[in-house]
């Protein structure tokens, strides 16, 4: 029995999501070693839910697009 070839989007998706938990391990690791304080930490964080939201939408807004031409 053959598995189907996993496709290029989840792909993409797995990728994003293994950058997303890595940064976000990363920020809360720095909070947790007092490199940054607390408040900084959770700024980060809400920084980097923030990229990634205003991204997906930018990129649903370019595929949106690109079916209307």
């Amino acid at each position: 029995m053959q598995s189907k070839p996993k496709s290029k989007n989840s792909k993409i998706v797995i990728g994003f999501a293994l950058v997303f938990t890595s940064l976000a391990v990363l920020i809360i690791f720095l909070g947790y070693k007092n490199v940054v304080s607390i408040q900084i930490m959770l700024l980060m964080l809400i920084a980097l839910i923030g990229f990634y939201v205003g991204f997906g939408i930018l990129a649903i807004t370019y595929r949106f697009i690109q079916t209307l031409k």
